[in-house]
């Protein structure tokens, strides 16, 4: 059964914030970041719940801005992952930012510098639609 994820996307001074993947999938890759919503919990709650675990910043949760399924299948064709993801905007409230949690790196980066990361094709084609990355 597929699980719902969030992701926030947090844009400043033509900077993006990522996060380095710290567990599966796609561990050590960068990508927006986010993660699984807890029963009871609002998309946005999950959001602004996941980006403070993960980065140490408040944030406020906005609009949903994408949505997709990322699966993926073991070499043998069995299921490993089925996720249906919804990314928001987000905006930054306070905190400082530290990764932690999941994350075992978090940083700002602008589109040229991310060009020079391993980082998620999910990730890196959302960022293309949206015209961050060209």
């Amino acid at each position: 059964m597929p699980q719902v994820a969030i992701g926030g996307v947090i844009i400043e001074h033509e900077k993006i914030l990522l996060v380095k993947r710290n567990k599966e999938p796609h561990k050590d890759e960068w990508a927006i970041p986010g993660g699984s919503v807890n029963p009871g919990e609002t998309l946005q709650q999950a959001v602004e719940r996941e980006i403070r675990e993960e980065t140490g910043l408040v944030v406020r949760a906005k609009n949903p801005m994408h949505v997709f399924d990322f699966i993926e299948r073991d070499k043998q064709g069995r299921l490993r992952f089925h996720y249906v993801i919804v990314d928001f905007r987000a905006d930054v409230v306070a905190g400082t930012l530290r990764s932690s949690d999941d994350a075992a790196d978090a940083r700002w980066f602008t589109p040229k510098e991310i060009k020079k990361l391993r980082i998620t094709e999910t990730t890196k084609g959302f960022l293309k639609q949206i015209q961050f990355l060209r």
